[in-house]
């Protein structure tokens, strides 16, 4: 009869990953899933956690020059020049999906440190996007059948007009694309409730 070695490495990896994955569902799932309903987001920045672990767990046990960490990142920042635009939530939980991905895979750290940091970054996440933090304004994207000829020349009458066509006190809105072509306006809202 075999007996197990738990100082064997592949049991520190499968810890890490173990607590990768608890925190990956609970920041994707438990967390942005249930208040932003974005089934898309969820799996995507799951699986690139994944992937990330992945990679910098073999990076962090190899010799790895700056010049490949320079190229990684490059590779990287392709996909935001291929990727469509994403709202700032949406980078916050996704940067938070790689953070927690380095975290558990950068060997050198105790297994305690990464549950502690882990923690913290959940903890951080949870009282930050907490519906009760901030609650006074929310947001939608609205696109316009018709791009009003002062859409940028006159931001308070648009304000305005907005906050009469939605029915609600609109504190701010960004312009995301004028379509000239097809007469149409995006536009993201944030307004009171």
């Amino acid at each position: 009869m075999t007996s197990v070695d738990f100082t064997d490495p592949i049991w520190e990896l499968i810890a890490r990953f173990a607590i990768d994955t608890l925190a990956i569902i609970v920041l994707l799932f438990f967390m942005y899933y249930r208040r932003y309903r974005d089934r898309e987001l969820a799996t995507t920045a799951s699986m690139f956690n994944v992937f990330a672990f992945a990679v910098l767990t073999i990076l962090s046990s190899v010799e790895f020059s700056i010049a490949a960490g320079f190229g990684l990142f490059a590779i990287l920042a392709l996909f935001s020049l291929r990727s469509e635009q994403i709202e700032k939530i949406e980078i916050a939980y996704f940067f938070g999906a790689i953070a927690i991905a380095v975290i558990c895979s950068v060997q050198g750290t105790s297994l305690t440190m990464v549950i502690a940091i882990t923690t913290f970054v959940l903890i951080g996440a949870w009282l930050l996007d907490h519906p009760k933090m901030l609650k006074s304004s929310s947001g939608a994207k609205v696109t316009l059948d018709k791009i009003d000829p002062h859409v940028l020349s006159d931001v308070e009458l648009m304000r305005s007009q907005l906050s009469e066509r939605l029915g609600v006190e609109v504190m701010n809105f960004h312009i995301t694309e004028l379509n000239y072509v097809n007469d149409l306006a995006h536009i993201n809202v944030y307004y009171r409730n």
